[in-house]
């Protein structure tokens, strides 16, 4: 074999390896379990809410900026923060959510816990479950 044959090689092998490494997994930077009261479904402005993102990203505001809450609702470390609140519709376009639990988050009345996946204090995307 020549030179140039076995640098491709090795070069083709160490390329094929670094692909088959997974990417790291991204990490929960924080969890919370919230109770969606019908405070939660309308804006500071009195408007009614009309998408799930929207009831999600008011709960954390009446949580850690207007101190509303209903038994139920727990603290949670990234959201108190007005930008990641912000960022709560991408964070849900990139996770997931069932359509019957946004109907039951859209309702009221309904128990949510969401984990936030990310790395550090970034927030990538949110898994959101909802009971009844």
């Amino acid at each position: 074999m020549h030179f140039r044959q076995l640098r491709s090689v090795v070069l083709g092998a160490a390329l094929v390896g670094l692909m088959a490494v997974p990417a790291a997994a991204q990490e929960v930077v924080g969890a919370y379990v919230a109770y969606i009261g019908t405070d939660d479904l309308f804006n500071s402005r009195g408007q009614r809410l009309s998408a799930p993102w929207q009831v999600l990203r008011q709960d954390r505001a009446n949580f850690h900026k207007f101190g509303l809450s209903q038994p139920g609702d727990e603290w949670d470390p990234f959201f108190g923060d007005v930008n990641n609140r912000a960022a709560m519709e991408r964070m849900v376009m990139n996770g997931s959510i069932e359509p019957a639990a946004a109907r039951k988050i859209m309702a009221g009345g309904a128990t949510v816990f969401v984990r936030i996946y990310g790395y550090g204090s970034r927030g990538d995307y949110v898994r959101v479950t909802v009971t009844r």
